[in-house]
């Protein structure tokens, strides 16, 4: 290419640092060199309501619509999003449809005294702004209680340093990539805690009729993690996926299977509904089809009605 490509990535510390990950991937992947590409960092409305719940406010694309505007107006090249902030589906005129390798998707948890999940106490408070883990956590300890904890990990970190909370849960991504390893209490085995749907997953967004990016970044994409993310996140669009419903799901693939976990819980907790299907990977689509509507099924028509 003889243009310098540019970038368009959220401010916050960790998504400029996905943002170079992506950037070294090019680099290393193609021609062109460190000065041949540069980052544009845009702040996003997710990251400008600090003080509300994201459902009550627009839900997931808050994290992701002004970066779009920017790439739909030739403002920059390519996004780079986490894609669990990432709705459901596609904007038109765009498409996410690179991914590099996921990084652990698991969750940990950290306290302020290195109590772990099982020795907190009953009225503990927890402090959390996904309604997923809410969920989870109320599921799992119904006794303790909730409160909201909205900002990035560095904010979430000061609330807990603050009293705020006596703990809180992270993706393990963030804090590896963060260097705060240091600071895990205790990592959460996908059977005690299913993580969010693509959660560990970097992806690059482009514009559909883009012919000198597309053949960019063809290099870049990891097809493991592309069938992983296709399974889950087909799940999460027959479930209608959205910051109002708590939903989990992972894939694994296991030779030439692909084994896909979803999992969808009552707003308070008291209740969690789960399901899992194998296939081939050639079908990850239909794997997550087949997760979404059993999920569907057995969770009937009243399931999130009076939550």
């Amino acid at each position: 290419m003889n243009k310098r490509i540019t970038i368009g990535s959220r401010g916050s510390k960790l998504a400029l640092l996905y943002a170079q990950k992506a950037k070294d991937k090019i680099i290393e992947n193609t021609n062109l060199v460190d000065g041949d590409i540069i980052i544009k960092s845009i702040t996003t409305e997710g990251d400008q309501v600090q003080d509300t719940r994201l459902s009550d406010v627009g839900g997931k694309g808050l994290f992701s619509s002004n970066i779009e505007k920017e790439l739909k107006d030739n403002n920059i090249d390519i996004a780079v999003h986490a894609l669990k902030d990432m709705p459901a589906i596609e904007t038109d005129g765009l498409i996410t449809d690179t991914f590099l390798e996921r990084n652990d998707p698991r969750e940990i948890l950290i306290t302020k005294n290195k109590k772990k999940l099982n020795e907190l106490k009953a009225h503990a408070i927890i402090g959390t702004s996904s309604l997923r883990r809410k969920a989870q956590i109320l599921n799992m300890i119904p006794e303790v209680k909730v409160v909201e904890f909205r900002g990035n990990v560095q904010t979430r970190l000061k609330k807990l340093e603050n009293g705020i909370a006596d703990c809180t849960f992270l993706a393990i991504a963030g804090l590896k990539r963060l260097n705060l390893t240091h600071l895990i209490t205790e990592q959460m085995p996908i059977t005690k805690m299913l993580p969010a749907v693509a959660q560990g997953i970097i992806c690059i967004e482009q514009r559909v009729k883009d012919p000198e990016i597309s053949e960019l970044l063809k290099t870049l994409n990891h097809r493991p993690t592309m069938i992983r993310a296709l399974a889950e996140r087909t799940m999460l669009e027959i479930l209608d996926g959205s910051c109002q419903t708590p939903i989990a799901g992972l894939a694994i693939i296991k030779e030439d299977q692909i084994i896909l976990k979803g999992e969808i819980l009552k707003l308070d907790g008291s209740k969690k509904i789960s399901h899992e299907a194998t296939d081939n990977i050639k079908n990850a689509s239909k794997v997550g089809q087949s997760v979404g509507f059993s999920l569907l099924e057995k969770a009937g028509r009243g399931f999130f009605s009076n939550t």
